[in-house]
């Protein structure tokens, strides 16, 4: 069945808390082309520039204010620029996450449930604007920061105040991006660590649409 202007469930607000804060970062940290410069800065502005498809695996790890672990979650994504990806959630449960260019698409497979809203919306503002790669000084102040941890770090600080997120960081190792560090207004911090990094790859046309599942209650916003 279908509520237009119903109110997600509580499980639903999570997902589009972890697409602003944490999930859709990973798009803007592992979209990043390679460089043979060390300057995490020219990195993301190469992304910008020629990065159009890629795909990686991720983990999740989001840390209370005081640094304990809370928990940690894990996945696939594939992205195709502009403005169109997929998050898949395997662990610690499914999840699957789509942007359509359009439309923002959630579908929780044990609550049989999808919500949808206007991707524009949804991704003002947020670290998946990085995906869009258009005017990211405007939306974005970005400087580079002094390696630490084997790796050359980029931060995007978001220009409007109610972005979601205090600051976003990526560090890079060999030109590749590693890790995606997220604060948020609360002290939380999320950090994403990328594996099978692939860029400017063939994706079937099929993977960046969402086709709701029959029989699953659907929300738009």
């Amino acid at each position: 069945m279908s509520g237009v202007g119903a109110m997600p469930t509580r499980e639903a607000r999570l997902v589009f808390g972890l697409l602003r804060r944490g999930a859709a970062a990973i798009m803007a940290g592992l979209m990043l082309m390679p460089t043979a410069r060390a300057d995490a800065l020219v990195a993301l502005q190469t992304f910008v520039r020629e990065a159009r498809t890629g795909s990686a695996e991720f983990t999740q790890t989001v840390h209370a204010p005081d640094g304990k672990r809370r928990r940690t979650s894990s996945g696939t994504f594939e992205f195709s620029r502009p403005d169109r990806f997929r998050f898949t959630y395997s662990k610690p449960f499914e999840q699957v996450i789509v942007a359509d260019g359009q439309r923002l698409w959630i579908h929780d497979p044990e609550l049989n449930q999808v919500v949808s809203r206007r991707q524009a919306g949804a991704l003002a503002s947020t670290p998946a604007a990085l995906l869009a790669g258009t005017q990211l000084e405007r939306q974005f102040d970005l400087s580079n920061e002094p390696a630490r941890d084997g790796l050359e770090w980029v931060k995007a600080v978001p220009r409007q105040p109610d972005a979601g997120f205090e600051s976003l960081r990526i560090g890079f190792r060999g030109g590749l991006p590693a890790t995606v560090e997220i604060l948020d207004g609360l002290g939380q911090r999320s950090v994403l660590q990328f594996t099978q990094l692939r860029v400017n790859i063939a994706l079937p046309a099929d993977r960046m649409g969402f086709v709701v599942p029959k029989g699953a209650d659907l929300i738009q916003q």
